[in-house]
């Protein structure tokens, strides 16, 4: 046996040991838009925690709150390159991203609420999750976040939707998003959360639409006093994972992180249902005022939409429809 061979045998125990501390060392980022102490925020925590505790500190996470990495849109993209390597999005974001989740960007293509967590609860959620996997776009879905009812909150009040008429209304990024406002007589502006505070304050938008525990976070209800049940979207939100880091991972690494992210999902819905109605009540006790209105009309008018984006999923639309 020459020298050389008898140098790379001798390596090759302190090569697996040095691969096994770099494993030990995996620390992955998990970026969110929402402030600490949110719902996502605090179970993507905890969910960090518990995987840490798993897997004897083998993976590691750092929570970055509030926007510090970027907006959704931005985050995607850093994901998608493993540059962050875990985040909650709004299907809002990844809709443009992975079009296959557009089927839960429809309006009104959920009842209720209930309606919907039992939707993502069964196999028509794991289904999308899978599509997001399975896609090109280099991204795993794990799980499933609440993110409420989306309802109206404007500077004037909009007790019809003749109300709404020529108000600009800041929404998601998403095509989908843009002409469902539009339907409804209004003129929809995508704009990134971190810009709508300083928007609705100049007047460069005239409302927003998304959830209590949004509105007050961000403070928009400083500007915004007027809250419309429109319940227009109700929009679960996928936990994702760089496919370059979950590859990294090993299959019983992989079958941890998957557990801990479900036992999240119902985690942030506890969180949640706590912190809505924490949230509407203290928009209330700021003057925000919370108005009933005839969603009819309404659904009505984003039928088109519906007929428009719902065509590549009217297979799937049905089986959501008969979900009980």
């Amino acid at each position: 046996m020459n020298f050389k061979r008898k140098l790379l045998l001798a390596a090759l125990p302190f090569a697996f040991c040095l691969s096994g501390l770099a494993q030990a060392d995996m620390t992955l980022k998990i970026a969110e838009i929402h402030p600490a102490g949110y719902p996502t925020v605090v179970s993507q925590e905890n969910m960090g925690k518990a995987i840490e505790k798993a897997t004897n500190g083998e993976l590691k996470f750092r929570m970055f709150s509030g926007g510090v990495l970027g907006s959704e849109k931005e985050v995607v993209e850093q994901v998608q390159i493993g540059a962050v390597q875990m985040t909650r999005v709004s299907l809002g974001t990844l809709g443009p991203v992975v079009p296959d989740v557009n089927v839960f960007n429809m309006p009104f293509v959920f009842r209720d609420h209930d309606h919907m967590r039992k939707v993502i609860d069964g196999e028509i959620g794991q289904e999308i999750l899978d599509k997001i996997t399975n896609s090109e776009f280099n991204m795993v879905g794990l799980a499933w976040m609440d993110g409420g009812v989306r309802n109206l909150y404007t500077k004037k009040p909009v007790r019809s939707l003749e109300d709404l008429k020529g108000m600009k209304i800041r929404v998601i990024g998403n095509p989908m998003f843009i002409e469902t406002f539009n339907a409804l007589g209004a003129n929809g502006i995508a704009m990134d959360t971190g810009e709508i505070f300083s928007a609705l304050q100049t007047g460069v938008i005239d409302g927003a639409e998304n959830n209590p525990p949004t509105m007050l976070e961000h403070n928009h209800f400083r500007n915004a006093k007027y809250y419309t049940l429109t319940g227009h979207l109700i929009l679960p939100e996928p936990i994702v994972i760089s496919k370059a880091t979950w590859n990294k991972l090993t299959p019983e690494q992989q079958e941890i992180v998957k557990k801990y992210a479900k036992e999240a999902q119902f985690e942030e819905r506890r969180l949640w249902d706590e912190k809505s109605a924490a949230s509407e009540t203290k928009l209330k006790e700021a003057g925000v005022e919370f108005i009933e209105v005839d969603k009819k009309p309404f659904f009505d008018a984003t039928a088109p939409i519906r007929e428009k984006y719902g065509a590549p999923y009217a297979e799937l639309i049905k089986r959501i429809e008969a979900v009980e």
